[in-house]
């Protein structure tokens, strides 16, 4: 179960490290001065929980493994976030959807996360749940004012949860890894966060005005490590200074 649990941990921070480091890409471009610092600050708030996230997965793995070494010296095809969270930000309305789908799905995974048999998780999902619940909220206030707002937001903001939505049903699939952990009480029961995500999801599109897409097959393979070239060219960014100057010290 050790290597389940590496792997179960390993989904959980390296969501949080992509859409960080994603998120970050906003930084200086915001719409909005206020806009532009809050997602800087989300930003700042899912690298912070990627970090509790890889520390313990480098605590669960051993061998020297770090929480810097899981984030600058993996390969592509080692991580294991949906592949949602790697596809570029697009336009604001299609960050503000991405943000919208996942953020919902994480609100409901990181309460159910408090009563995980696993200690540590447990910790993490108490310390992280304020900043989720604020994100999921930050973002379904943004998709209603962008869908009850202007022809063009009101448009805008369809088409991207129009596009993104095959990609978010990954969040739901389950395999081997999410079923262990669930029989063990660790992990979370996706088939009924599944449900609570379409009645949130579906009550935020309804006061946006938006039309909620029809079910449509789901784009899988981020958990098992089969990635999109997007998840290349961010990590090239994100890990060329460390690979550069793999000795350097702040």
């Amino acid at each position: 179960m050790q290597n389940e649990l590496v792997q179960y941990t390993l989904r959980l921070g390296d969501n949080a490290l992509i859409l960080g480091q994603r998120l970050t890409e906003w930084c200086g471009h915001g719409p909005i001065l206020e806009q532009d610092i809050a997602l800087s600050n989300m930003a700042l708030d899912q690298l912070g929980q990627a970090r509790m996230l890889l520390q313990y997965a480098a605590q669960l793995k051993g061998e020297g493994s770090t929480e810097d070494a899981l984030a600058f010296f993996r390969q592509e095809g080692e991580f294991r976030n949906l592949l949602l969270l790697e596809l570029e930000n697009g336009d604001w309305g299609k960050t503000i959807a991405r943000q919208f789908l996942f953020d919902t799905f994480n609100y409901f995974q990181y309460t159910a996360l408090l009563q995980s048999e696993d200690e540590t998780l447990r910790a993490i999902a108490q310390k992280a749940i304020k900043e989720v619940t604020y994100h999921a909220q930050w973002s379904a206030e943004w998709v209603i004012r962008l869908g009850d707002g202007t022809d063009e937001s009101h448009k805008r903001i369809q088409e991207a949860v129009d596009s993104l939505w095959e990609w978010a049903n990954e969040m739901f699939v389950a395999d081997a890894v999410d079923e262990l952990m669930l029989e063990k009480g660790i992990g979370v029961n996706l088939t009924e966060i599944h449900a609570l995500w379409e009645e949130k999801v579906a009550q935020v599109l309804a006061m946006a005005t938006l039309q909620m897409p029809a079910e449509t097959w789901a784009q899988t393979g981020g958990k098992q490590g089969d990635h999109t070239e997007s998840l290349g060219f961010l990590l090239a960014e994100m890990q060329s200074l460390p690979r550069t100057y793999p000795e350097a010290k702040w």
